[in-house]
């Protein structure tokens, strides 16, 4: 099972992964736009639904860990490990 750091920015004009950044621990974050509104969880699900099919996994194979109410969240991939989500990501 693997770690994903996410930056997550709701309301925006277009789902979309836009790409790798380093948080100021020092590890690779994914930042990643969504049009859905921070709302009864609607942003946290559309950042699922669009990560899942990046990833090739189920969306049952996702899940998030950390950061409902937040904008850095962490999720867990089911079925891969770091090197592969990264791979994955970046071959995009």
């Amino acid at each position: 099972m693997a770690d994903l750091f996410v930056k997550l920015q709701p309301g925006a004009s277009a789902d979309r992964i836009e790409g790798w950044e380093t948080d100021p621990e020092g590890r690779p974050v994914l930042k990643v736009r969504v049009r859905a509104r921070p709302v009864d969880g609607a942003a946290n699900d559309a950042l699922i639904r669009l990560l899942a099919p990046a990833l090739d996994v189920p969306r049952s194979a996702v899940t998030l860990e950390r950061g409902g109410q937040s904008r850095l969240k962490r999720l867990a991939i089911a079925g891969l490990d770091q090197a592969e989500v990264k791979r994955r990501i970046t071959a995009m």
